[in-house]
């Protein structure tokens, strides 16, 4: 395969659906009523904001226009939140394995991520709150709807211990959210914010990963004293989001009750031939089928994910290595595995990398046996 026909195995985003293109072309339509306005909104488009608050109300957290921000995406978002909420040395507790690009956003805001390690299945709240006690960190970010990396949705009553945890300790918990209308089977539980009024839970949206990564749009959810002050805060960081996009991602939510369920039928349908294939081609290979979000986080027979990408890159396939989601070069074991590609894509993809990972593993064996000798 060559570098014009390279491809990406470490994103797991999709590319835009038809509906974008008729969201911009509403947006324009009402664009022009806009207009006399300067543009500049730090806390985002009313309608926008409405929208996004009767949605979280129908997912049984009620909400307010005044209680969502608009953000150019959940990183920004994130980073936001930081800059408002911490300063250098201030200690973040995250998931571990977890977003990268959560942890470079601590990290750039000089914290340090401190990292709860993920159980066999679902979370480790008794560790969440030895570490809440043993570090007493700034803030907690959790990512409870199909976790990124590990595909994993947390269950109701984990929510609510993590939601008292909070209460308790008064340790803010930021929730990303990014991954949540991405379901296969049946939708999350309520946001985490639900489950305890008195819990300090600000919530992260994003338009990303149900509808198109290229809109750049995201929101936060808290009480509208938080929002205040991140307005405030802005205004070191930008001055607001831009408005054809907030347009057309209102058109976007206005209408998700009838785009969401074929984009979540495709995919479902994606991972289902991705599994298919990884049993077939790569059976050393072990996952547990997740049941939402655009990845499966694949277990190694051994530390050879760093090794097996290196190889896979001369090819012009990109892999996403399990040591980009850990700190200290953890998770060289795991692959993340997205099914965004069609199926043709994919499975040129796994038959170009099969002689690879063969000739690895097979090496590998030969490497342990005469160890043993």
């Amino acid at each position: 395969m060559s570098a014009t026909q390279a491809l990406d195995l470490s994103t797991a985003a999709l590319a835009a659906g038809p509906e974008i293109h008729q969201a911009f072309n509403h947006a324009l339509t009402v664009l022009p009523q806009h207009l006399t306005s300067t543009g500049y909104d730090q806390q985002g488009l009313f309608a926008l904001r409405d929208a996004i608050a009767r949605r979280y109300g129908e997912r049984g957290l009620p909400t307010r226009a005044d209680e969502v921000m608009i953000v150019n995406g959940a990183v920004s978002g994130l980073a936001l939140i930081l800059r408002h909420l911490t300063g250098p040395g201030d200690r973040v507790v995250v998931d571990n394995p977890t977003y990268p690009l959560a942890i470079a956003a601590i990290q750039g805001a000089s914290c340090r991520p401190v990292g709860v390690a993920l159980p066999e299945q679902g979370w480790d709240v008794d560790g969440l709150t030895a570490t809440f006690a043993q570090t007493a960190p700034r803030l907690a970010y959790l990512m409870p709807d199909f976790h990124n990396p590990t595909g994993r949705c947390m269950d109701s009553v984990t929510r609510q211990r993590v939601a008292d945890l909070a209460a308790r300790s008064r340790t803010t918990l930021v929730i990303d959210e990014t991954m949540v209308d991405l379901w296969y089977n049946a939708p999350p539980p309520p946001p985490l914010a639900a489950f305890n009024t008195d819990a300090p839970v600000i919530t992260l949206g994003s338009a990303g990963k149900s509808f198109w990564g290229g809109l750049r749009l995201g929101w936060i959810r808290a009480s509208s004293r938080t929002i205040a002050s991140l307005i405030q805060t802005r205004d070191t960081l930008d001055l607001g989001s831009p408005l054809l996009e907030q347009l057309a991602s209102c058109w976007l939510l206005e209408n998700a009750s009838t785009l969401l369920p074929a984009r979540r039928q495709m995919l479902k349908t994606r991972r289902d031939m991705c599994r298919q294939l990884m049993e077939e081609i790569f059976p050393q290979w072990r996952f547990t089928q997740p049941d939402g979000g655009l990845s499966f986080w694949v277990e190694l027979p051994d530390m050879l994910a760093t090794l097996f990408a290196a190889r896979a890159e001369s090819t012009g396939i990109h892999l996403g290595t399990g040591t980009r989601f850990g700190m200290a070069g953890a998770f060289d074991r795991y692959l993340r595995i997205p099914f965004t590609l069609e199926d043709n894509a994919l499975r040129a993809a796994f038959n170009t990398l099969q002689p690879l990972w063969n000739s690895l593993a097979g090496q590998h064996n030969m490497m342990r046996m005469r160890k043993i000798i």
